[in-house]
Parts: structure tokens; sequence; C-alpha cells
């Protein structure tokens, strides 16, 4: 084999172990962390302290949420660097359900400041306006809010686009299948109008938190260190709307790592903010700590007991 065939075959054997060592990074840290999100809902579907309690059941919506979000970007990455374009019709499914997945984090972190607000500001009216059924009705207006955030593209393109464009095949990306410029105008204006609220929501409750009265100062700094870490969420979460500029300006400065740069972007502003959610709770909180971490340990010594018990069967002898 010559020079010239190892030059142009090289770089594409380079790509293709590149591609299949960054999807199964991916897919690794898709796994894990699922796993992770898995167990706790796991053990809030076990006790009833946990699907009883607003505060908990906003949090599992959270996790289910943040779950969901992470399953389908893995598999739009994964799409995206294996078969390159992708059917209209199918890739729009998964589209819609990725931004609203996306779009619902935000709301659900405002929720959950509001209920840490009523709790410590209003504990008299808190079993009054923290029900089960108002959580449920309050989980249902965050998905209908953050479907106004793409179905409107959806029905315009069912009007402005030929029936040809849905069984063609695309880059499986937002901006190749909602490419219309009211689409990404009202895109933006959306992002902005939402995390706008939403951090005014969060700063209004944790100011009126640390104003608190005296009686409920334990409660009131364990809420106000709940409501900082739904900040920090909410910071990573706007990663997502301002990644196409820092992806702009890295790739500006680095021109030859457009790649290894949309690869890095990818796991830091899709991946990794989805294990934040199970520190907030599934760390901190004590329920959650004591009861997820006695199922683990049961998962243990069941299968240390369950090889001890094998171990000691095989060493007897065999009775004729």
């Amino acid at each position: 084999m010559n020079v010239s065939s190892l030059n142009s075959t090289s770089p594409g054997s380079r790509s293709f172990a590149a591609a299949v060592y960054k999807n199964v990074i991916v897919t690794v840290l898709c796994i894990a962390i699922n796993y992770i999100n898995g167990t706790l809902i796991h053990t809030f579907r076990k006790h009833q302290i946990f699907y009883s309690n607003p505060r908990y059941i906003l949090f599992i919506h959270l996790v289910m949420n943040d779950m969901l979000q992470l399953t389908l970007s893995t598999l739009l990455h994964i799409i995206s660097h294996t078969l390159n374009t992708f059917s209209v019709s199918s890739c729009l499914l998964l589209l819609i359900l990725a931004v609203m997945a996306t779009f619902n984090t935000p709301l659900n972190l405002a929720g959950m400041a509001v209920e840490c607000y009523v709790a410590i500001c209003l504990p008299l009216h808190h079993c009054r306006i923290c029900t089960v059924r108002n959580t449920f009705i309050l989980m249902s207006l965050i998905w209908f809010v953050s479907s106004l955030s793409i179905m409107p593209d959806f029905f315009l393109l069912l009007a402005t686009e030929p029936l040809s464009f849905f069984t063609s095949k695309v880059l499986c990306a937002r901006d190749f299948v909602f490419r219309s410029s009211y689409s990404l105008k009202k895109r933006d204006a959306s992002h902005i109008v939402c995390l706008v609220l939403v951090w005014l929501t969060l700063l209004y409750t944790y100011f009126r938190i640390l104003f608190a009265a005296k009686g409920a100062k334990g409660d009131s700094k364990k809420a106000r260190n709940t409501i900082l870490l739904h900040g920090f969420q909410l910071l990573l979460c706007m990663l997502t709307y301002v990644r196409p500029m820092f992806k702009d300006a890295l790739v500006f400065l680095l021109p030859r790592r457009h790649a290894d740069i949309r690869f890095a972007l990818y796991v830091f502003v899709q991946i990794i903010p989805r294990f934040v959610s199970p520190i907030v709770y599934g760390l901190r909180d004590q329920n959650f700590r004591k009861y997820t971490r006695r199922y683990l340990l049961c998962r243990v010594i069941m299968r240390k007991n369950h090889l001890e018990n094998n171990a000691v069967y095989d060493m007897k002898p065999a009775v004729s």
C-alpha cells in the first residue's frame, strides 16, 4: 500500500473511530445518569411518604423529565453521527418531545421554588394550596406551556412546506427542520420570556424566604439553599439557549476543531445538567437519602447472601 492510499483512507478511519468513541461516551453517561434517576423513581414509587407530598411529586416529575430529555438528546446525537440524515416525519416527533422536555425544566424549577416559598412564608396555607391535586394541575400547565414553544412552529411547517418535505431526509436538528425565519425569532423570544419569568420567580421567592420569620430559621435556611441550587440548575439550563453563540465563538478561535467543540458543548450543555437534579434531593434530602440507601444496601446484601448460599451449597458433599 502506497503513501497516497494511506493518506486517503486515514482521515476517514480517524473520523469513524472518533464518532464511535464519542457515541460510546455519550451512551455510557446517559445510561449511568438514567440508572441513578431510575433508582430515585423506584424509591419514590415504593414509599407513600413521597407520592403524597407535592414537593417530592414535583421533584420526581423533574427527574422523569430529565430522563426523557437526556434519552432523546442522546438518540438525536447518535443519529446525527451515524445516519447524518433522517426521515423528517420521525425527526419531528423526536424534536417536539425534546424541545418540550427542555422547556419543562425551568418551569418545573419555578414551581418547586414557589412550593418552598409557600411552605416557609405561608405555612398555614400550605396544606390548602400545595395539594396533590393542585400539583398535578401545575404539572399539566407546565406541559401545556412548553407545548406552546414548539407546536406553533409545527403547524406553520404543515402550512408552508410541501408534502414531499415530510417524506424527505434532513439533518435531524431544530434549525434544519423548523427553518422559517418566524420560527427562529419566536424560539429566541420564547426563551427570553421564559428565563426572565423564571429568574424573577426564583429571586422573589429567595428574598422572601431570606426575610422569613426567625421561628422558621432552620427550615428557612434549608429552603434558601435549595432555591440557590435551583438557580444553579437554571444557569445550566441557560447554556442550552446560549450554546450557538459559544459554538460560533469557539469555532472562530479553533476552526479545525469544529467536531470536538460541538461534542464538548453537547456534553456540558445536555448531559452534565441532568446530573444535578439527583444531587439536589437524592443526596441532600434526608428522607430520599435514607430510603435510597436502604434500597441500595438491601440489593447489595441480598446479592451477597445469595452468593454465600450458593457457595455453601456447592461445598456440600453429594449424597448418594
